[in-house]
C-alpha cells in the first residue's frame, strides 16, 4: 500500500500545477513566464509569487520616468531568478532605474536601495517635527548654489523615524541640479575600509574625505577604537571644515551622548573626543526629530 505521506505529497503537487495551469489561461501571465529561462516543473510552485510579478509589471504600462512609479519599492521589480535547484526572487532594478544609477551624481554606500528614490515627494508632511528641518533644507540648497558658505546637519532623534531618508532626499534633490555627493553608512564603512587594506584603502578613503558633500549616516552605531576615532573620523572632519565641505550626521545619539560615546576612561581620550565635537558643531547645526517609526 502506499504511503500515506507520498499519497499526501503528491496530492500537493497536483494542486500546485492545477493552479499554475489555471492562470497560465491568462494571457500575461502565460507571457510572463514564457520569457523566463526557467523550466516548468521549477516555476508551478510559485504561481502566488509568479501573479505578483506580472501585476508589478502591469504597473509599469505608460511609464515614462521614475517620479510616475507607482511600485511600492520606486524603481525595482520583482524578478525570479534560477539558483541550482532553487527559484530566487529578487528586486531588481527596472531600465529606469538601472539608467538613474549610472548617470546619478549621488553615491549610495553600505545603504538601502530604497534611499536612491527618496524624494521631496514622497517625505511625510503630516508631522510638524519634520517641518523645521524641511525648511532648513531649502535654506541650505539657496545657500549652496549661490556659493554662500553653509553647515550640515546633525540629525538625531528617534529609531526609525526617517532621519537618513529625509537627508537622502535633500541629496537626491541636489544631484538633479548636479551637485555630487556620497551618502554612507558610518559603521558599515568603518568595517570594509578595514578590509581593504592593502587594496584600495587610500582611493576609498579619500573619496569620502572630499566628498562635494557628505552624509555620515548612523555616526555612533559603531565600536569606537583609537583607530577609527583618531585615524578615521577626525582627519575627514578636519579636512572637510578646512575646506568648508558640507556635511550631514544621522545619529541616534544627542551630541553630548556622542561625546560620551567616543570617550574611554583615560582623560587623553576625553579631549579626542572633545575635538570632534566641536568640529561636528563647526561643520553643522544639531536638529532633532522626534517620530513614530516609519520603517513599517
Amino acid at each position: 500500500m502506499e504511503k500515506l505521506e507520498n499519497i499526501v505529497k503528491n496530492t500537493h503537487h497536483f494542486d500546485l500545477e492545477k493552479n499554475f495551469d489555471k492562470e497560465l489561461l491568462d494571457k500575461d501571465f502565460k507571457n510572463y513566464v514564457a520569457s523566463l529561462d526557467i523550466p516548468r516543473e521549477k516555476l508551478y510552485k510559485y504561481t502566488s509569487i509568479l501573479k505578483s510579478c506580472v501585476e508589478m509589471r502591469k504597473k509599469c504600462a505608460g511609464c515614462n520616468n521614475l517620479s510616475e512609479c507607482k511600485q511600492d519599492v520606486k524603481g525595482y521589480l520583482l524578478t525570479p531568478e534560477k539558483y541550482n535547484d532553487r527559484i530566487i526572487f529578487s528586486e531588481v532594478p527596472c531600465s529606469k532605474m538601472d539608467e538613474y544609477l549610472k548617470t546619478s551624481s549621488i553615491k549610495f554606500y553600505e545603504e538601502p536601495e530604497r534611499l536612491k528614490t527618496s524624494s521631496y515627494k514622497n517625505l511625510y508632511k503630516d508631522d510638524k517635527n519634520r517641518l523645521p528641518i524641511i525648511k532648513y533644507f531649502k535654506e541650505f540648497t539657496d545657500n549652496y548654489l549661490s556659493n554662500t558658505e553653509t553647515k550640515g546637519i546633525y540629525l538625531t532623534g528617534s529609531f526609525g523615524s526617517g532621519k537618513t531618508y529625509m537627508i537622502s532626499a535633500l541629496f537626491n534633490e541636489l544631484a538633479k541640479k548636479g551637485v555630487k555627493g556620497i551618502i554612507v553608512h558610518y559603521p558599515e564603512f568603518l568595517r570594509s575600509l578595514k578590509a581593504s587594506f592593502g587594496v584600495s584603502y587610500d582611493e576609498r578613503y579619500d573619496e569620502i574625505k572630499k566628498a562635494p558633500i557628505l552624509l555620515l549616516d548612523d555616526i555612533g552605531a559603531e565600536s569606537v577604537t583609537e583607530w577609527n576615532r583618531d585615524e578615521i573620523l577626525l582627519p575627514i572632519l578636519e579636512y572637510r571644515m578646512n575646506e568648508n565641505l558640507p556635511t550631514f550626521f544621522t545619529s541616534n545619539l544627542t551630541l553630548e551622548e556622542l561625546e560620551e560615546h567616543l570617550t574611554s576612561n583615560s582623560s587623553p581620550s576625553r579631549v579626542k573626543a572633545r575635538r570632534i565635537i566641536e568640529r561636528i558643531k563647526s561643520l553643522s547645526i544639531e536638529m532633532k526629530l522626534i517620530s513614530k517609526d516609519r520603517r513599517d
